[in-house]
């Protein structure tokens, strides 16, 4: 998990009017988020659980460079139910 030195870190290189996003696959510690809160700066925490959900509901809107670094392919899966 990501600690909030990390958090620190990242917040403190950013300027006030600066947005950021941090990502982390490991996810962060309450510290960690408490700092973000608590930042100046508009600071989003993501795990790798939440970007990928992002991607997976905005891809459609992704323009012709997006896309094409990111390729993705709809696949359909049958259920059980």
């Amino acid at each position: 998990k990501m600690g909030a030195p990390d958090i620190r870190a990242f917040i403190g290189g950013r300027h006030s009017d600066d947005r950021g996003l941090d990502v982390s696959t490991g996810g962060f510690s309450q510290e960690a988020l408490y700092e973000a809160e608590r930042s100046n700066t508009v600071t989003h925490l993501m795990d790798l659980d939440a970007l990928s959900r992002a991607i997976l509901d905005n891809y459609e809107a992704f323009d012709d460079t997006g896309r094409s670094l990111l390729p993705l392919r709809r696949l359909y899966w049958p259920s059980n139910g």
